[in-house]
């Protein structure tokens, strides 16, 4: 049985924890401690600790007895706590998800002999990990991950919860999108070339341009037409671009009855409770993941991957903790038992060109009932 410790609490933190629990000796941590009792209550085999990630020598100290680090500290906190993990020498999985590049980590991770996984939920995440498998397989010329998480129940006027904070959504809806075309990187705004989508599972929802590509920009330089776009119910993106143009995620001051605020504090205040996504309100998760390329023998060849997954009424998880955390989770699994033993830093690409990662990754999901069905 191995020691791990879970830094973040928050709902992808506690499935993660919860779920290694089964075979591990897990402690949780988190900066609140009314979050912590509130992990507790739902599962009360767990250690918790109130710990300050930002406090570095505490962090190293704190770390220092455990086997493994999974890292689910929010995107603005993640980079420099990843640095300090490695330096501390101990072996990491990451779901932060922040904006700085991880692989200007991968000198230092090699160094102190650390393997480090980042990226590691849904997409990025288990999309990559399906790209990083068949790029063994076939010489890819195309890739596309459309992935959305939704409410089941559409509320007017955004049909959208978010169970994150709307800072992050926010962010991801004004940070400029890149996408790989005839290999040659493109930048366009988010939002744009919006289009309709059929899905089975749920019928027609809208996707749109948004910078999810990430680390594969880098280790995918080979492949010419590369895109992610997210997924919403139709109408929302319209509703967005009414507020982008209008000026409410600027993060300029401006007075009000003498008063300095930032229109995107007063957005995102006012979003908060209109996106909020309930404990066990019920949601789910749409991807789809398709490759086009030429099989070995030169024939045409095309791959797609469909993924949905809602809510689980009986362990009370949500979806997008589900199908983010519990591919880090197998990862750390695999880790644990000895499967993957490179030094560095690896996005999910790198590691899911191994056959027996692939295979034990959907397995692991496939045992938690989050399907990924090939046709």
């Amino acid at each position: 049985m191995s020691k791990i410790i879970v830094l973040g609490a928050g709902m992808v933190g506690s499935a993660m924890a919860i779920d290694l629990a089964k075979t591990h000796e897990v402690t949780i941590t988190d900066l609140s401690q009314k979050v912590l009792d509130t992990v507790k209550g739902r599962a009360n085999f767990l250690k918790t600790q109130v710990l300050d990630v930002t406090q570095t020598d505490t962090l190293k100290k704190e770390i220092s007895d455990f086997d493994l680090v999974i890292c689910a500290v929010p995107g603005f906190l993640g980079y420099q706590t990843l640095k300090v993990i490695i330096e501390a020498r101990k072996d990491v999985v990451d779901i932060s998800f922040f904006p700085e590049d991880a692989l200007e980590l991968d000198k230092l991770a090699k160094e102190n002999g650390v393997t480090a996984v980042v990226d590691c939920g849904v997409a990025p995440g288990m999309g990559n990990i399906i790209l990083g498998y068949y790029n063994e397989k076939m010489k890819i010329t195309d890739f596309e991950c459309l992935v959305g998480g939704l409410p089941k129940t559409k509320k007017w006027p955004f049909c959208y919860k978010a169970p994150f904070s709307p800072v992050d959504v926010i962010e991801e809806y004004t940070r400029p999108a890149r996408y790989v075309e005839h290999s040659k990187l493109v930048t366009r705004e988010a939002l744009t070339d919006c289009e309709y989508v059929e899905f089975e599972s749920v019928g027609t929802l809208e996707s749109f341009n948004s910078d999810g590509l990430r680390s594969i920009i880098k280790t995918m330089p080979h492949i010419p037409n590369m895109k992610e776009k997210t997924l919403r119910y139709p109408g929302h993106v319209e509703y967005i671009k009414v507020l982008k143009s209008s000026g409410f995620f600027a993060e300029e001051p401006i007075t009000v009855n003498g008063t300095e605020v930032k229109p995107l504090d007063f957005t995102s205040k006012i979003l908060f409770d209109e996106w909020k996504l309930g404990p066990t309100e019920p949601e789910l998760t749409v991807m789809r993941i398709s490759i086009k390329g030429k099989a070995m023998d030169g024939q045409d060849c095309a791959i797609t991957y469909h993924l949905h997954d809602e809510y689980d009424a009986d362990t009370e998880t949500s979806s997008m903790a589900r199908t983010t955390g519990y591919t880090a989770t197998a990862v750390a699994n695999l880790f644990l038992k000895g499967i993957f033993k490179e030094k560095g830093v690896f996005p999910p690409e790198l590691i899911g060109k191994h056959e027996e990662v692939f295979h034990y990754v959907l397995n692991y999901l496939e045992e938690r009932k989050v399907y990924y069905k090939l046709s």
